[in-house]
């Protein structure tokens, strides 16, 4: 009990909590810290997010069994892994996720690698899922933001492929926003940019997801292919809003 109340204490002195009655008053005293897909548990518990789309959406190019699964098993097996481990820090319950995982240094040892693995997982899929549309294209003002940062739009989708396809194992490819430039960065396992232990960090304005549980049974061994694909399925709707 007095080593969690001291690793308490600690987190909260780290996180800037010192003095605040309730965690998320430091969102509301620093909202450039929060993201807009901001994740808070329920009742002390984390859920998986609804698609808001059909497994089937997607076809050709992402499969409704993919979906299905990746949904339904290996999100909520992140989400169940971060539950569980959070009953051991019963007082991290009420912070928001980004808060965790921008903080992961300040977490106690019991719980750090599990939030930042599972907890990064159940982050990196309930903002992937909100990148997953059809029949969108970019706007000229998202055009003009790719262009500047990466010559062309073309140049923008090799240079992301490339970054995806040479990225060893498992993790994701991300655009991030510094200061008005977009840039492309990789992560490992499921590490992001907001992440103090990540590279490079920055604000995720899209990324994809490149473990092969996202693809192997469509696309096999063929992650290019996955990668290709995948600009038929982007919500460039959702990118732009991203960026702001």
């Amino acid at each position: 009990m007095e080593n969690n109340r001291r690793n308490f204490i600690k987190t909260a002195a780290v996180l800037g909590l010192t003095g605040m009655s309730n965690p998320m008053d430091l969102f509301a005293a620093n909202p450039e810290l929060s993201q807009k897909s901001d994740i808070k548990p329920v009742n002390g518990k984390y859920e998986l997010p609804a698609l808001g789309y059909a497994y089937q959406a997607l076809e050709p190019h992402i499969d409704a069994k993919t979906m299905e699964i990746h949904h339904t098993k290996h999100h909520q097996a992140y989400i169940n892994k971060l539950n569980e481990a959070l009953e051991k820090e019963p007082q991290l319950k009420s912070m928001p996720l980004e808060t965790m995982l921008r903080d992961l240094r300040a977490l106690p040892d019991s719980v750090r690698s599990v939030v930042r693995n599972h907890g990064g997982g159940h982050w990196n899929h309930s903002f992937f899922w909100t990148l997953l549309k059809t029949g969108t294209k970019p706007s000229p003002a998202l055009t003009n933001m790719l262009t500047n940062s990466f010559g062309t739009v073309d140049n923008f989708k090799k240079e992301f492929e490339k970054a995806g396809t040479g990225l060893f194992g498992s993790g994701w490819v991300w655009v991030i926003n510094q200061m008005g430039t977009l840039k492309i960065v990789t992560t490992p396992n499921q590490d992001n940019p907001l992440m103090d232990l990540a590279e490079v960090k920055g604000k995720p304005v899209m990324g994809c997801d490149v473990w092969e549980h996202a693809y192997y049974l469509k696309y096999q061994n063929k992650r290019a292919d996955y990668l290709t694909a995948f600009w038929n399925v982007l919500n460039w709707d959702q990118v732009e809003a991203n960026t702001r």
